[in-house]
Parts: C-alpha cells; structure tokens; sequence
C-alpha cells in the first residue's frame, strides 16, 4: 500500500460549510497561528509573489457587476480604451519586471472572448510576455474549451476568472452571467492544463455565511485553484455599491487565513482593498497565510499602493521576492 505524504492528507475537496465556519470563527490569534503553521507546511513563509495587473483594454464591459466601474450601465468617468498594441503591452510587461514583478496579468474588460482579430492580437501578446520571462496571467471574461487551448499553446500560465461571492448572493451583484457560467469557464481552462487563479470579493453586503460558502465552492474544486486572489470591495462612485462601508481589517484577516486552512497548497493572493489596510494588518494577513501581492499604483482602473512603498514594506518585514516558474523549475 503506498503511503501518502503527509502534506497531501491535509489537503482536502470535500468541506462543508459547517467545517469552514468552524475554522472562520475561531478566536482571531488562534486562526491566525493554526493558519500561519500550516502555512509554513507548504511554503516558504520568508516569500511573496510580486504580480502585475494591466488593464489591456478598458471600459464599455456589457456585464453588469455592481462592483465594477467599467461597466457600460454605470456613469463612473472611466475613460473608454480600446484593446492596446502588442509592442504597448510588451513594454509595460519590461517595466514590471525590472520593478521585480514575476507575474504579469493582462485584463480585459470583455463578457467572453471572441474568436477575431483582437484574440489574435492577445494570443501575440501572452507569446510575448512569456517570452519575456514573466508567469503571464489573463482574465479575459469567460471562455470556451478551444479558446482556453489556444490561449495555452500561445503561453498562457494561468487564467484569472473569480467565483466573487456565493452562489446563492451572485444574482444580487451581477445578473448578465450565471454562477454556473463562472464554473465553466473555470472548468475550460483547467481541461487545457491552464493553472487557475479564482477567489472572491468581500464588503459587497454579503452575509459571512456567503464568505463561507463561497470559499467552501472554491476549496471543493479538485485541484484547488493554484491561485486564490481575496479582494475587499474598493467603492467607486456611480456603481451600485459606492456607498458600502470599508472592509474591516479583521475580516480581511479571517477570509485570508480560513482560505490558507482549506487551500494550504494555494497561493493566497493579498488583491484589491490593500489601499485600506496599515502596514500592520498586511503583516498580519502575511503571517496568516498570503503569498502574494498586486504592485503597482493601479489595479485595472482602482488605486493600489505604490511600487516603492511595497518594496519598502516588504523590505522592513524581511520578505523576497518569489522567482517566476518556481514550481516547474523544482520539478525538473
């Protein structure tokens, strides 16, 4: 009888939601260090994974996210840009690198990808990020089986596509997509062997029972996403949920650490609503488990923390810089 690794034991796709709510409510310091010990079972907890996010094309989006202000139903200033030049993107994707990003992800603000010129021009650009040395990432909206191939031959490392809430709160933030579209898409890309980066949004006014179960879709995926962004809400003027209150700290503190317990394996992404947070509670979701951070000043079109007040934070807490391909580059 072969004996599995002890690691792989802990690793688990069949929770339920009692079971997570269990590990959500336990006493802050306590969850805090239960998830900062597992946490150093399956990774280095001296490293983070510096992304970069790019907005490559912006605005007009016919899906209506009430989070979200490049939708076309909401009023919200951002200036409407077409799908950028390849030689554009490659350049940003140059400049990331050398402010040591090691992922690059490239956003468009599409319902689904569309079989034209410009998937064709997207298809050139993910060859030629990747060429650049850089783990590129795409979040294009949803895709078909033979798009998500196509995107893998050209390079493509992973693919972003959020579940953002429960299945049973979904229809109260977007109603132009069903949750179950959401796994699909999810679905076409793992079947082209595209590492899967999905997580979701809290402060959208959604219960923690929500929370819980939306984490409980995500830990029940099998594999796990290799990637599981937690975003707080950023309210921007003129959407729907402007006028929500900020995220509180502990609560970005919680969904960070439950999800390292039930996806030790993952990298926990630290995404949008860091601009909310102090040096402190950034810590505090490090040693609970985050891995990884979005750099630079934007996040497609919400503010994010500058690039030299990250490095300056990731300096003074003795944490480096993950290198790109780590985990490919161990298995060879």
């Amino acid at each position: 009888m072969q004996v599995k690794n002890p690691q792989e034991i802990l690793v688990r796709h069949n929770w339920t939601n009692d079971e997570i709510a269990e590990i959500y409510n336990l006493p802050l310091l306590e969850l805090v260090y239960r998830a900062a010990t597992l946490h150093r079972e399956f990774h280095d907890p001296s490293e983070i994974q510096v992304c970069s996010l790019l907005s490559i094309k912006t605005g007009a989006c016919t899906e209506d996210c009430a989070y979200c202000p490049q939708s076309v139903e909401y009023h919200t200033g951002v200036d409407v840009q077409p799908l950028m030049l390849v030689d554009e993107v490659l350049e940003k994707a140059r400049n990331a690198k050398e402010a040591g990003a090691t992922r690059f992800c490239m956003g468009a603000a599409w319902r689904e990808v569309r079989d034209n010129r410009d998937f064709d021009r997207v298809l050139e650009m993910v060859r030629g990020v990747n060429d650049i040395g850089l783990e590129v990432c795409a979040t294009l909206g949803m895709v078909t089986e033979e798009q998500a191939r196509k995107l893998k031959e050209a390079g493509l490392y992973a693919y972003n596509h959020n579940v953002d809430t429960s299945s049973g709160y979904y229809k109260s933030i977007i109603t132009t997509r069903t949750y179950k579209d959401r796994i699909d898409t999810i679905r076409n890309t793992r079947k082209a062997e595209i590492t899967v980066c999905s997580g979701g949004i809290i402060g959208m006014g959604e219960s923690v029972e929500d929370r819980i179960e939306m984490l409980r879709t995500l830990a029940n995926l099998d594999p796990h996403p290799e990637s599981v962004p937690i975003n707080a809400l950023v309210p921007v003027e003129g959407t729907p949920l402007q006028d929500m209150p900020p995220v509180d700290a502990w609560d970005f503190v919680r969904m960070i650490a439950t999800a390292r317990m039930i996806m030790p394996k993952s990298m926990v992404r630290l995404s949008a609503g860091r601009m909310q947070l102090s040096r402190e509670a950034q810590a505090l979701c490090f040693m609970a488990g985050a891995n990884s951070i979005f750099a630079g000043d934007k996040l497609l079109t919400t503010p994010n923390p500058p690039v030299d007040e990250d490095k300056e934070l990731l300096s003074g807490l003795g944490l480096k810089p993950r290198k790109a391909f780590k985990d490919e580059l161990a298995s060879n």
